[in-house]
């Protein structure tokens, strides 16, 4: 068993080509090895969002804070609240972040397949994040 305080988690950087605006990333676990599977609290200030990317493995968003939106390739922009939860595919083209007006926070879940979790792509533009 291991026990993480919360006063010893330091926030990740972000890299500016995987998002749009303020991102906060703090790691909440990483399994070791056989296990795979990672955690991590990300809040979006308004207006900010991640670029398109995809997971080999899924990942699943616990909606903890704020109105959120996240959309797939092709599919409509969708709202997204605290309690929502949301599973996306493996492999499957996607982004999130808050909404324009109003933070948003989610737990991040996904798993590791030949040491990656994500395969980033372009950034959202402003023209698709507005729709």
């Amino acid at each position: 068993m291991e026990i993480k305080r919360k006063a010893s988690r330091t926030l990740m950087p972000t890299q500016p080509d995987w998002f749009t605006g303020t991102v906060r990333i703090t790691p909440l676990h990483e399994a070791a090895e056989p296990a795979r599977v990672a955690q991590v609290d990300v809040t979006f200030e308004a207006g900010a969002r991640t670029a398109w990317h995809t997971h080999p493995l899924g990942q699943t968003l616990i909606v903890t804070a704020g109105t959120g939106w996240v959309q797939r390739w092709g599919g409509p922009v969708e709202e997204v609240r605290p309690g929502d939860v949301v599973w996306i595919p493996p492999n499957e083209k996607h982004w999130h972040g808050a909404s324009r007006n109003e933070a948003m926070t989610h737990i991040a879940v996904h798993e590791k397949l030949n040491g990656k979790t994500v395969e980033w792509m372009e950034k959202v533009s402003d023209e698709q994040y507005r729709k």
